[in-house]
Order: C-alpha cells, then sequence, then structure tokens
C-alpha cells in the first residue's frame, strides 16, 4: 500500500505547541522523555513523519489521557509534567491531526482492496 500522497507533515499549530513544550521543559527542567523531545523536534521543525510514528502519536495520547486529570494540566505558569510532555507531541492539535492522519491512511488501505 502506498502512502505517498497522504501529507505526514506536521500542520503548524502541532509545531507551536511542541515548541511551547520544548520551551516549557527547558524552563521547569520536567516533562518528557528523550522520545518526547525527539518527537518535539521533528513536529517543530515540520519534518514529514512516518505512518509509524503517526501511529506512536496517536498511541502516546491514547496512554496518557489521564495526565490530563492532574494539577497544573493546561497551565503555562506552574506546568505539569505530563502537560510539558502532552504538548512535546504536539499538544490536543496534534492528537487530532495524527488521529486524522491514521483514518486517511486506513482509508487508503481500504481503497487498495476495493
Amino acid at each position: 500500500m502506498s502512502i505517498a500522497h497522504v501529507d505526514l507533515t506536521p500542520p503548524l499549530r502541532v509545531a507551536e505547541n511542541a515548541g511551547k513544550g520544548l520551551r516549557l521543559r527547558r524552563d521547569f527542567s520536567r516533562g518528557g522523555t528523550v522520545i518526547g523531545v525527539a518527537r518535539a523536534r521533528d513536529l517543530c521543525n515540520r519534518r514529514r513523519l512516518s505512518a509509524e510514528t503517526v501511529e506512536r502519536m496517536v498511541s502516546y495520547f491514547a496512554r496518557h489521557a489521564v495526565d490530563k486529570q492532574a494539577k497544573g494540566f493546561g497551565d503555562s505558569k506552574e506546568p505539569s509534567a505530563g502537560y510539558i510532555a502532552w504538548l512535546l507531541w504536539g499538544g490536543e492539535e496534534g492528537r487530532d491531526w495524527a488521529r486524522r492522519k491514521m483514518a486517511e491512511i486506513a482509508g487508503q488501505g481500504e481503497r487498495k482492496r476495493a
């Protein structure tokens, strides 16, 4: 299955969220892993991602939705580590974009089989 025509370049808002996450991580010395930082750099630079990476984004957001319940989630003045990590992966917009892209990729597979 070829998905070459599926645009997997992160949109600007996703890149901005990742950049904010990197700044907050630097300023507060917490949040995210080495993988999360690498993801944020890719998103910030708006590098075209692989389908596997987009799938990992969907998985990350599903596993970490619980982080949104922590004190400081969404607070840029005293952010929770989970909020910083969430932003590193593109924030709400990153979650929504990754889900849309996975659906688009899955739809391409369906069309190929038809």
